[in-house]
């Protein structure tokens, strides 16, 4: 089950540029950055969200790509989820493409997996099971 929107993910091809015109534009308290394999992050509450922010640390990496590609913008959109691995059945079952059938862990020890944007009207979706949530 969906319980809410956990965050959108934003490619930017420059983090600290883009933390400063979120903090001076709209008052946004930024998180700090945080470092996670390839990407340099950080987080922006909104409500009762957030923007994450990322940039590619490699020219070549999953971010840099997307920004070479499609431009500075929204990369995901990220569902939180109380059990991901009965979520990720279910879709699968539906027909659902999904590019990890077996969720991992992120920076935070939170479990997420993302669905193909083939299978969501060209927007790629992440769930994330937060860490405080009952795994089996």
């Amino acid at each position: 089950m969906i319980k809410r929107i956990s965050h959108i993910g934003v490619a930017v091809s420059d983090l600290e540029e883009a933390r400063v015109f979120f903090r001076e534009n709209f008052g946004f308290s930024v998180k700090e950055k945080e470092n996670f394999g390839e990407l340099i992050f950080s987080f922006v509450p909104v409500g009762d969200t957030n923007l994450e922010l990322l940039q590619s640390t490699e020219p070549d990496g999953q971010i840099a790509r997307f920004v070479e590609k499609r431009g500075q913008g929204v990369h995901h959109i990220s569902f939180e989820v109380e059990d991901i691995q009965r979520e990720l059945d279910r879709l699968k079952s539906r027909g659902i493409k999904l590019i990890n059938e077996k969720p991992y862990l992120n920076a935070h020890k939170d479990l997420v997996a993302f669905i193909h944007p083939k299978s969501t009207f060209g927007v790629l979706i992440e769930l994330i099971q937060k860490k405080d949530e009952k795994r089996a």
